[in-house]
């Protein structure tokens, strides 16, 4: 009743050239490095901005100190160190509530996928950073943010 297709259809895909595929846990590994680098970048920026004599451990050494761990996470993540630009002085302070917020929501995705890839290394540095800028921030005032 129908005659056979003859010719290739136009919908099937050509001979695909051999693309590199990557696992779940490369991917999984690629967007932690991603979300650790976008951390270290805020930490970096809140550690420009912060007040040298905090008494509370959330700024100057404790900043700095925090940014050369998740540097020293992506560089496991990743196989290199992030590239880190010094950020500029003379940045306004009253940046710095919606920086712990970024820096707080970072720290939450990160400690998502490190959940999902068993990482307790990043898991436990994540849930720490976490808490360090709820308590900077306040307690509660990022949970309603």
């Amino acid at each position: 009743m129908y005659e056979p297709i003859r010719t290739k259809s136009v919908h099937t895909m050509a001979a695909a050239p051999e693309l590199p595929h990557r696992t779940r846990e490369e991917e999984l590994d690629n967007r932690l490095a991603g979300q650790l680098t976008a951390l270290l970048t805020v930490t970096d920026e809140l550690r420009a901005l912060a007040a040298p004599d905090d008494r509370h451990g959330r700024s100057g050494p404790a900043l700095a100190d925090a940014a050369d761990r998740i540097a020293a996470q992506v560089a496991r993540l990743s196989g290199h160190y992030p590239l880190r630009a010094e950020p500029s002085d003379g940045g306004d302070p009253s940046r710095i509530p919606a920086l712990r917020q970024r820096a707080h929501t970072l720290a939450a995705n990160a400690l998502a996928v490190a959940t999902s890839r068993h990482d307790t290394a990043v898991m436990a540095l994540a849930a720490e950073r976490m808490t360090a800028h709820e308590a900077a921030a306040g307690v509660g005032d990022l949970a309603t943010a």
